[in-house]
């Protein structure tokens, strides 16, 4: 094809993408479906110009459409990874990780129960061969969920249905395609007929590969992207290549998925990437790839149409049948994973409850498009399969696609509709009304002012106060209706969580766009509040606090990270983790003491006083929470801290003298040389404070062991010796120290934290420079006491021979002892041991007011 022709029609493709987007929210209907008829309406009309005898004039640019080097390796090699990658970029992957089960339900397990559905139905009623069968389930089992994902966030549909529809998404087309070259391989001339157990026996291998192939481009282009960290554009080009590389290096080299490669790619970089790469980059990266998907996606949709009157050029009418047959299968295959499995999985709550109404929506909303096409292509085009097998394979993808677009596309708002989900609750309309009034009464405190300010017209300024007036006498009226007021005020407590977790949603994105949190912390921290968000719409006040103390919870991944330095000696982790949870909860003080301001200003002016007063007490418990985390941590790392403040003053100061130096240029003050001076060395030293201060894991035996003063009276060589001797353990909160009824071989030194031991239905707390396990060494009898951590605790231990070296040389020991054996049963056996005489005639006899201290 000419390379002005192909340019001309490039860029009037690019025309028609730029009109498309209105006209199909003009006329109501999913994006997807108006590029989609737009590219059926250029192939149909090639052809009938070529057909037609009333006109040979158009038959160049007919046949030159017609002519378009559009193949499936064009779709499969060029658009698909860009599409997916940039989805993996999109994704919130902490929030999806709360939602994996039912996400891979309706992504992996779901294709695969419609590809078994499909292939079944259309060997037992098609009279197919069910290898081909198979093939075209996998084909059709690819959604592109975008039209009700789009809907759904219109409608403010809950964003955790939302995400998982994006989640499935994903993973769906990743899967499906998967599965597509595994069942190619098989219904190609000349391999063997394989069983279904040997087909999907492959299938482990094909994402295992995928998976270790995009690990590892991924890492490299880090590597490379930290290389070039002062060349932004260098970054994105680097990232560019990465779908790309890691697409054909699973492909061609692995024999792996393709489609899995990228997926973990763009996985491993959206992970990775905000803690390694700047902020600002992180930003501009995003919207690159949103602007590569946008124009792949629109791309791939109308070269895909374009291809649909030519595959659907030798219907049959038993393939009508068939098409049939392939509808059917596949919304039965649908309803039992959303009617069935999903209510199962969410009665042992693996899955969150999704409404009826919901799943009703997911199901009409599975439409299929451009990657169901490319992969129906790239087997029409194979030579190694059979004539009728391609024929067959084209057509009924096509019209399955087709089905879904036109009937499943075009009424899915309707169906929305219908079901109920555009329209506002009872409380919502009620929760409307207030906010309206609300925000008009101070709207005409502006304008009133604005007008005194300008000094306008008497008779204009009447005018148009009695047109508000009368427009906010409406909506004070509607906001004081009967219903309006039975509003109880645990909704109005439920309402005003929600609005307080979002206003903190929006203070961590303004803290992260003026820099002043990273942005690994500040995904960190919007997890955090969409959980705040989601607990307070499922449960209330409840709800709220449980996802206040689950975001200051230590989980699996902290007592993971302490196995591995307590047991392998690896401290890396775990520093990175502590000094993450240091940010982080400083960064939480400093939002959640702005966050009292919003409630005074907005809360209390619509759900009134007594719910603001709420309100406030449970933000300062959460303040409190927050305050008593960190002092844990000052505690158990003194110093690190005041390093962070420090850190954060600096880069306050530095983005306030951004602000001064921008506002200067804007008011003419400076000219633009001297603002580029100015800026690059604000640059220059915000790289400076970028880097945060290391935090050093060792505990430092040497200072902790000075800290206690049980070894006071030790000299330094004593000392040092005591530090070689003790070995250091850390522990997380809730970690069982000792267990009842075993051995007794060491004796545990509290260097931070907290621990609670429980002896005979009592229980005691021990703290900073205390000891416990000493009765135990000593008698050599089974422990008769359970330890248990209550915060994350720093521990020295030592063992027996140690243990009884130091009594020897510590009189303060000694006597500490004593006292926590006075009055026990075993006191006197104690108490006569040779390391406990070496100044007992030198000692007078313990207070007999001595508080008895319990035995460890």
């Amino acid at each position: 094809m000419d390379i002005l022709l192909l340019t001309t029609f490039t860029a009037i493709l690019f025309l028609l993408i730029a009109a498309a987007e209105p006209l199909a929210a003009r006329l109501s209907i999913p994006f997807s479906v108006m590029l989609a008829a737009v590219g059926i309406l250029i192939g149909g009309g090639a052809i009938f110009l070529l057909r037609t005898e009333l006109t040979d004039t158009l038959n160049p640019i007919a046949e030159s459409i017609l002519s378009l080097p559009i193949r499936s390796s064009v779709f499969m090699y060029v658009f698909l990874p860009t599409l997916i990658f940039q989805a993996t970029l999109e994704m919130n992957i902490r929030r999806m990780l709360d939602d994996w089960v039912p996400i891979l339900t309706l992504a992996v397990v779901a294709v695969v129960a419609a590809t078994l559905t499909i292939g079944y139905a259309l060997s037992w009623i098609g009279g197919l061969p069910l290898m081909v069968g198979l093939l075209i389930g996998a084909i059709v089992s690819t959604t592109d969920p975008s039209a009700v994902v789009s809907i759904f966030r219109s409608l403010s549909a809950p964003k955790r249905l939302a995400r998982i529809v994006e989640g499935e998404s994903l993973l769906n087309d990743a899967a499906a395609i998967a599965l597509f070259g595994l069942f190619m391989s098989y219904v190609m001339l000349g391999v063997p007929n394989p069983s279904l157990a040997e087909a999907l026996g492959q299938f482990p291998a094909l994402i295992l590969g995928g998976v270790v192939a995009g690990w590892l481009v991924a890492r490299i282009a880090l590597v490379l992207m930290g290389m070039f960290a002062r060349f932004e554009t260098a970054q994105i080009s680097v990232s560019v290549a990465v779908p790309y590389l890691a697409y054909i290096g699973a492909e061609q080299i692995l024999g792996a998925s393709g489609v899995i490669a990228v997926v973990a790619a763009g996985l491993v970089l959206n992970f990775m990437g905000p803690g390694r790469l700047a902020p600002a980059f992180w930003v501009n990266l995003r919207e690159v790839w949103g602007l590569l998907a946008h124009w792949a996606g629109a791309l791939i949709f109308i070269l895909a149409a374009l291809l649909i009157p030519r595959l659907l050029g030798e219907v049959r009418l038993n393939d009508l049948f068939l098409i049939g047959v392939v509808v059917i299968a596949a919304f039965v295959a649908r309803a039992l994973i959303l009617f069935v499995l999903l209510p199962v999985l969410t009665g042992l709550r693996l899955s969150p409850k999704i409404k009826r109404p919901y799943r009703i929506a997911i199901m009409w909303g599975g439409l299929r498009g451009a990657v169901t096409l490319a992969l129906a292509l790239a087997v029409t085009e194979s030579l190694r399969v059979p004539v009728e097998t391609k024929r067959v394979v084209g057509i009924l993808a096509t019209g399955f696609t087709l089905f879904t677009l036109i009937v499943q596309g075009t009424t899915l708002r309707s169906v929305i509709g219908l079901l109920g989900l555009d329209k506002l609750s009872p409380l919502d309309r009620a929760l409307s009304n207030q906010v309206v009034a609300v925000a008009l009464q101070t709207v005409r405190e502006g304008v009133a002012s604005a007008t005194e300010n300008y000094d306008l017209t008497r008779e204009t300024v009447r005018s148009e106060a009695k047109r508000f007036g009368a427009r906010l006498d409406e909506a004070v009226e509607r906001a004081e209706a009967e219903d309006n007021a039975e509003i109880l005020d645990r909704d109005r407590i439920t309402l005003g969580l929600i609005a307080l977790a979002g206003h903190e949603r929006e203070v961590i994105l303004q803290r992260f766009r003026e820099r002043a949190i990273s942005a690994r912390l500040s995904e960190q921290a919007l997890f955090d509040a969409d959980r705040l968000i989601e607990g307070a719409r499922s449960g209330g006040r409840t709800g709220y606090q449980r996802a206040a103390r689950s975001s200051l919870r230590y989980g699996p991944a902290f007592r993971f990270a302490a196995f591995l330095r307590n047991r392998l000696g690896l401290s890396g982790t775990l520093g990175r983790m502590t000094a993450d949870r240091f940010e982080m909860l400083l960064a939480k003080r400093f939002i959640l003491r702005d966050l009292h301001g919003f409630i005074d200003r907005r809360i209390r002016r619509i759900h009134g006083r007594r719910v603001a007063e709420l309100l406030h007490e449970l933000l300062n418990r959460r303040i409190e929470a927050v305050e008593t985390a960190l002092e844990g941590l000052r505690l158990q790392y003194p110093g690190y801290a005041e390093e962070l403040e420090r850190r954060f003053i600096r880069r306050t100061a530095l983005r306030l003298e951004e602000r001064e130096y921008t506002a200067m240029r804007e008011d003419g003050l400076i000219g633009s040389e001297v603002y580029t001076q100015l800026m690059e060395d604000v640059t220059r030293r915000r790289q400076q404070t970028e880097g945060r201060p290391r935090l050093d894991l060792a505990l430092r035996k040497n200072e902790l062991v000075r800290q206690f003063k049980l070894f006071a009276d030790l000299d330094d060589a004593e000392l040092k010796r005591l530090s070689r001797e003790v070995r250091t353990r850390y522990v997380n909160a809730d970690h069982v120290i000792t267990r009842k009824d075993t051995p007794a071989r060491s004796v545990f030194f509290v260097a931070s934290g907290a621990v609670e031991q429980e002896v005979a239905g009592q229980t005691t707390r021990l703290g900073r420079g205390e000891m416990f396990g000493q009765m135990g060494v000593l008698t050599t009898r089974l422990r008769r006491t359970e330890v248990r951590a209550i915060t994350p605790t720093s521990l020295l231990v030592l063992d027996e021979p140690g243990f009884r070296r130091l009594l020897k040389r510590s009189a303060a020991l000694r006597q500490a002892v004593r006292d926590s054996v006075m009055g026990k049963a075993l006191a006197g056996d104690v108490l006569t041991m040779p390391e406990l005489q070496v100044d007992a005639p030198a000692l007078a006899a313990p207070a007999p007011d001595k508080a008895e201290a319990p035995e460890a």
